[in-house]
């Protein structure tokens, strides 16, 4: 497609929004999509909200759905290394030319009082490539909260919400409660709801919601439960499969499946991701309908879902990018990600020598963090992203030096801070990058680029 205006010019003028920081509300984005011709209510979705897990959730989803014969899209953020990223049909990121005409199209249709903001933009570009593509289905993660997020826009076959913790209580209030509210916002009249929330006061706002919705509402560890079997003879971190389980759903009973994603938490959100897929796939629940194909051919379902288990990949989050030394890329944005990671580092990397590579933004609880990422450190890199949020590395030093004995670096560029992790690990060694995904981002690109 030839075009007016270079791939880096639409990223430069989408990042340039940024200075107008976030603004929630639905106005701008279905003005956008109206214009557009609505390509949202083109194919099915599967919307899904929550703190922690968001990702690897819908990528579950969009795998199974893709091993099971449809053309799916998915729609996540942020990226970690290429904006494209965040549009992927089938597996394939869409190309460079994909990202200028979405974007163009998007811009034209941006005639509103107030112009959308970067987020808007995005999720408008999503839904005009799917559309344009035709899907059967698409994935989408909300991007902060749910009730005023830009996909909200969207009637999805089923409502997605994995857990609740206190995060972005700016925009989001300051109790879980309140918080439980905002992302309970993705509830629509009558459509399923899944959700892996825990805590009691929150599972009671949103149960109410689904209630005034006449929505079916499914718990795990309620109405659906999952059975482990962990796997943990071999030492061969890198190809060692970690976690294998039973899943006892809604309507299907699955024994012995297993996650291509590592760590304990990743079971609960398969799942998630399971439940979602039954009530999509099989019309799980009595009063639930949709004009989609519905599977009655379980064991063909049940081998889709093993594919697509084994083949979902989600960069960034516990990922094992090299082998010598063992290099574990994870995000670890937030403190329950970073106790998740703290616990499976203490459990899986014990026997190794550990770098830690660590940056953390300005707006998370970086002491408490701290106290999970060091625990199993054998030295700390202190280190932070190529973006204005990003704390002073001799803050996390001060931070850290009450709490670990551990040897002590600072180097501010990440790219750096990889390169002397690497160059001074022995091949026995681990060097683990976390505490921020843009971190993570700037850590995967310069092994790509320098170890690969």
């Amino acid at each position: 497609m030839m075009t007016d205006i270079s791939y880096q010019k639409c990223l430069d003028e989408m990042y340039g929004l940024g200075r107008f920081g976030i603004k929630l509300g639905m106005e701008t984005i279905k003005g956008i999509l109206d214009a557009l011709g609505s390509p949202e209510k083109k194919f099915k979705t599967i919307h899904i909200a929550g703190t922690n897990g968001k990702g690897s959730i819908a990528s579950y989803i969009a795998s199974i759905l893709c091993a099971s014969g449809f053309k799916t899209g998915l729609y996540t953020s942020p990226h970690l290394v290429k904006f494209n990223e965040r549009f992927v049909i089938n597996n394939c990121e869409c190309s460079d030319d994909d990202v200028v005409e979405a974007y163009l199209a998007v811009k034209k249709a941006d005639t509103g009082k107030r112009k959308a903001t970067f987020f808007e933009l995005a999720t408008a570009m999503g839904f005009y490539l799917f559309g344009r593509e035709e899907v059967d289905w698409a994935v989408i993660e909300t991007g902060m909260g749910g009730r005023l997020d830009a996909t909200n826009v969207l009637k999805p076959v089923v409502s997605v919400i994995s857990n609740l913790s206190i995060e972005h209580t700016m925009y989001l209030g300051n109790t879980i409660e309140e918080i439980a509210m905002e992302k309970g916002g993705i509830i629509k009249e009558k459509i399923p709801v899944v959700t892996g929330v825990t805590q009691a006061s929150a599972l009671s706002v949103l149960r109410k919601s689904a209630e005034k919705k006449n929505s079916p509402f499914y718990i795990y560890g309620k109405d659906f439960t999952t059975n482990t079997a962990s796997l943990t003879g071999s030492t061969d971190l890198t190809h060692s499969s970690e976690n294998l389980f039973d899943y006892n759903g809604i309507k299907n009973r699955w024994k012995g499946l297993e996650i291509g994603l590592k760590g304990d938490h990743q079971i609960g959100n398969a799942a998630l991701a399971l439940a979602a897929v039954e009530i999509a796939l099989t019309g799980a629940d009595s009063d639930f309908s949709h004009s989609m194909k519905i599977f009655t051919d379980f064991a063909q379902m049940e081998k889709n879902v093993r594919k697509g288990l084994m083949d979902t990949t989600w960069p960034g989050r516990l990922e094992y990018i090299m082998e010598n030394p063992v290099v574990i890329l994870d995000g670890a944005h937030n403190l329950d990600a970073a106790e998740n990671l703290g616990r499976y580092l203490k459990e899986k990397v014990k026997c190794r020598q550990l770098t830690m590579v660590i940056g953390i933004l300005d707006d998370k609880p970086c002491e408490a963090m701290l106290r999970y990422l060091t625990a199993s450190a054998d030295r700390i890199i202190f280190t932070k992203a190529a973006i204005d949020r990003s704390l002073e590395p001799v803050v996390l030093k001060e931070y850290a030096m009450k709490i670990t004995k551990a040897e002590i670096n600072i180097i501010d560029d990440v790219a750096e801070a990889v390169d002397f992790a690497v160059n001074n690990s022995s091949e026995k060694d681990a060097v683990c990058v976390a505490g921020s995904l843009y971190v993570a981002g700037e850590a995967r690109k310069r092994i790509q680029e320098k170890f690969l």
